[in-house]
C-alpha cells in the first residue's frame, strides 16, 4: 500500500496577525507624533509671546499722533514714517548714537580685558586669598545703584571725569567686570591645564600662554562676556543721566527721556526712537551669536 503525503504551505499554519508588517521600533530619545506636535506648539507660542512686544512697538511707531496708543486700531489707515524722519532730523539722535557706541564699545573692550585677565588668574594661579577674592567680586554685585551713585559721583568729581566718556566707561566696567570675571573663570576652568604646560615647554611666559593659546580657545566665553558688557552699557539709564550733563553726550537710553515732559509724553516719537535704538544692539548680537550659545553653556560644566 502506498501512502500519499499532502504538504500544506507553511503560511497556512501561522496566525493571521503574523502577516501584518512589523512596527518601526522607536529609537531611544525619539518622541512620538503627539509629543512632537505639542513641543512645536509650545515653541511657536513662546516665540509669538517674545516677538509681540517688538511688533507692537514697531506698530505704534507708525502712528502719527502721540495718543494713537490709546486707540491703536486707527493706525492702520494713517501709517507713516514721519516719526522716524522727525527723530533723525530734529533731535540729537546721531549725537546719542555716537555717545552710546563710544561708551558701549569702550566698556566692552576694557571690561572684557580686565575680566579675562582676572578670571584666568583665579583659574590658573593659586595665590593667597584667591577664593575670597572671587567672593569679594560677587559681593560688589549686591549693592543697588541708588547706593553707588553718590560715592561714584564724588570719586568722578575729584578725578574731573564728570560729563566725560571715560568716567562713564569706568563706572560701567566697575559694575560689569565682577560678573564677567566669574563667567570667564568658569570657562577657563574647562580648558585643560596641559595647554598651559605645553606653552611653558615651548618657552612662553604665562602672559604669552594666555594671549596666544588660551584666548583663541575661549572665544565663546569672551563673546558672552562682550555681549553682557555691551548690553549693560547700552541700556543703562541711572548712571548716564547722573554723570553726563551735556545733551550731546547723552546715550540712547537717556535721550529717550527728552520726549517726556512734566505734563506730556510723545509716545509716538519714543516708539520710533526705541526701534532705531534696537538696531545697533541687534547688529552686535548678530556678530557674537555664533559663539553665544556655546559660551553660555560651556562655563557651567566645571566650578
Amino acid at each position: 500500500m502506498s501512502t500519499t503525503t499532502v504538504s500544506t504551505p507553511a503560511s497556512a499554519d501561522r496566525p493571521a496577525a503574523d502577516t501584518a508588517p512589523p512596527r518601526k521600533a522607536r529609537r531611544r530619545g525619539e518622541s512620538g507624533p503627539l509629543a512632537s506636535l505639542a513641543s512645536h506648539g509650545i515653541l511657536i507660542a513662546a516665540s509669538l509671546i517674545a516677538l509681540f512686544p517688538v511688533a507692537w512697538l514697531v506698530f505704534l511707531s507708525l502712528g502719527p499722533d502721540k495718543d494713537d496708543y490709546l486707540h491703536p486700531g486707527g493706525i492702520w489707515s494713517k501709517m507713516t514714517l514721519d516719526n522716524y524722519s522727525f527723530v533723525l532730523q530734529h533731535t540729537n539722535f546721531f549725537h546719542w548714537a555716537a555717545s552710546s557706541l563710544i561708551v558701549s564699545l569702550g566698556t566692552t573692550v576694557v571690561g572684557v580685558m580686565v575680566a579675562a585677565t582676572t578670571g584666568y588668574a583665579v583659574s590658573r594661579m593659586r595665590f593667597p586669598g584667591y577664593k575670597k577674592f572671587m567672593w569679594l567680586l560677587l559681593l560688589t554685585q549686591m549693592f543697588p545703584i541708588a547706593v553707588l551713585i553718590v560715592p561714584m559721583y564724588q570719586i568722578l568729581s575729584e578725578l574731573q571725569l564728570i560729563d566725560s566718556y571715560l568716567g562713564l566707561v569706568l563706572v560701567y566696567c566697575a559694575t560689569a567686570v565682577p560678573y564677567s570675571a566669574w563667567l570667564l573663570k568658569g570657562y577657563f576652568d574647562t580648558i585643560p591645564f596641559e595647554i598651559d604646560e605645553a606653552g611653558r615647554v615651548d618657552g612662553l611666559t604665562p602672559f604669552g600662554t594666555f594671549v596666544r593659546l588660551i584666548l583663541p580657545l575661549a572665544k565663546p566665553g569672551l563673546a558672552v562676556a562682550a555681549f553682557y558688557n555691551f548690553i549693560t552699557a547700552f541700556g543703562e539709564v541711572a548712571f548716564a543721566s547722573t554723570f553726563m550733563l551735556s545733551d550731546t553726550k547723552y546715550t540712547f537710553a537717556v535721550g529717550l527721556q527728552s520726549f517726556i515732559s512734566e505734563h506730556d509724553a510723545q509716545r509716538n516719537l519714543m516708539a520710533a526712537t526705541a526701534v532705531l535704538v534696537a538696531i545697533p544692539a541687534s547688529a552686535f548680537f548678530y556678530f557674537v551669536q555664533k559663539n553665544l550659545v556655546t559660551g553660555l553653556t560651556a562655563g557651567g560644566t566645571k566650578g
